[in-house]
């Protein structure tokens, strides 16, 4: 179901970030711009308020950017005049807002146009605290949907009485990726990423990302893998001293195990075409950007069994998944994977993200969850199946 191309969705972020401007927002929150350029390309008209503070307007590759600062005094746009007249002016007919924390900003929106369809997509956000319900109860219900990334993600708020049990549900990617396939061995004579396999890591140094059993699994896994290499990017790292100690104190790892630290964006597209796995130990994510990026690199992912990871690998249909802090599951999860063919694996892995993951399978996605909220109805059965739940929820692809 595709809404005319005349309709006007205007994308907005509550969040203010003290310290960057506009041209470095642009920059480095990529999926604000990703978001809107997925939706642009459908030929849908698009505009994004940012809150921000430096005021700023400018148009790239076809969205009107709009950077809003609070007024003096004010911790949010909503409550400013200027706020309120481009909200008036941009004559909306679907308001898109990034999280489900900004309960209040949801409701003074919503009063601002009440005619006008909003919503929200969750970016990770947890049940908030017992005494904060009744806010984000309100700000929920002002909201005519709401998308995660896997349907399962809405059921904690279903059963905290924050979503109505009949609420429109969509189940939807919160990122894509630019990323494409290249050339391996290329790839590899660039990053110097060896490994038979070269298993790669993407993800933080802490607890949530749990490297110490993914180290555990890799132990496992080179007694049957002895030509096996981890090659580990992050930015974060809480857990350093632990990692390097567990490295040393096991000849399985001391010369298999390569941290790299904080690797430039551009980079780790590299790094995914080089590899010959991904692997993750997270215990949540709200979607997953480096599994997306894996995705569209063609790198199959060896990750934790969490609701968004299943949605984004059709349940394990493309690469595998192990329970989180199961090491011996892990080890089982590479061997498995490794023993497949790996280039028709790439070329499966590739084929699902440009059906599921894609720009143009998640601006789709987007579009057609416009389009139901505008027209007041259910969408098509191609993208509609009987959700997981105990409360009819739709889901737009995702496997």
């Amino acid at each position: 179901m595709t809404p005319s191309t005349s309709l006007h969705v205007v994308q907005v972020s509550f969040l203010i970030d003290p310290q960057r401007t506009p041209a470095q927002i642009l920059k480095d929150w990529w999926p604000l711009v990703d978001a809107a350029e997925m939706v642009a390309q459908t030929g849908m008209r698009v505009s994004v308020i940012q809150a921000c503070r430096q005021p700023e307007s400018l148009t790239r590759n076809a969205v009107s950017y709009y950077f809003v600062s609070p007024e003096r005094g004010q911790s949010t746009i909503v409550r400013g005049s200027a706020f309120a007249a481009l909200i008036r002016g941009l004559k909306a007919d679907v308001f898109h807002v990034h999280g489900l924390g900004f309960p209040r900003e949801v409701l003074a929106l919503a009063g601002l146009a009440p005619d006008v369809p909003i919503f929200l997509q969750d970016h990770a956000s947890r049940v908030p605290r017992f005494w904060r319900r009744r806010a984000w109860r309100r700000g929920l219900s002002a909201a005519a949907g709401v998308s995660f990334c896997a349907l399962e993600q809405a059921r904690p708020f279903m059963e905290a009485g924050l979503l109505h049990p009949q609420a429109a549900v969509a189940e939807i990617a919160e990122c894509s990726s630019r990323f494409t396939p290249g050339d391996r061995q290329a790839a590899r004579r660039a990053t110097g990423l060896h490994g038979d396999p070269a298993v790669l890591c993407v993800g933080n140094l802490d607890p949530n990302k749990d490297p110490l059993t993914v180290l555990a699994g890799i132990s496992r896994a080179v007694r049957r893998l002895p030509a096996l290499q981890l090659w580990c990017c992050f930015r974060q790292s809480q857990l350093l001293a632990e990692v390097r100690s567990r490295i040393d104190a096991d000849p399985q790892l001391s010369t298999r195990v390569h941290l790299l630290g904080n690797v430039p964006h551009e980079r780790i597209e590299q790094l995914m075409r080089a590899a010959d796995l991904l692997v993750l130990g997270s215990h949540r994510e709200g979607s997953g950007c480096s599994v997306i990026e894996a995705l569209a690199c063609g790198l199959p992912p060896v990750i934790t069994d969490i609701p968004s990871f299943r949605a984004l690998t059709a349940a394990g249909h493309v690469g595998a998944l192990w329970p989180c802090g199961d090491p011996h599951k892990l080890c089982e999860a590479l061997l498995s994977t490794a023993a497949r063919p790996q280039e028709k694996m790439r070329v499966a892995v590739r084929a699902h993200f440009d059906a599921e993951v894609s720009f143009e399978a998640v601006g789709r996605k987007l579009v057609a969850a416009y389009a139901d909220l505008l027209q007041g109805k259910r969408m098509d059965e191609e993208v509609v199946r009987q959700s997981p739940l105990s409360h009819p929820v739709r889901q737009d692809g995702g496997g």
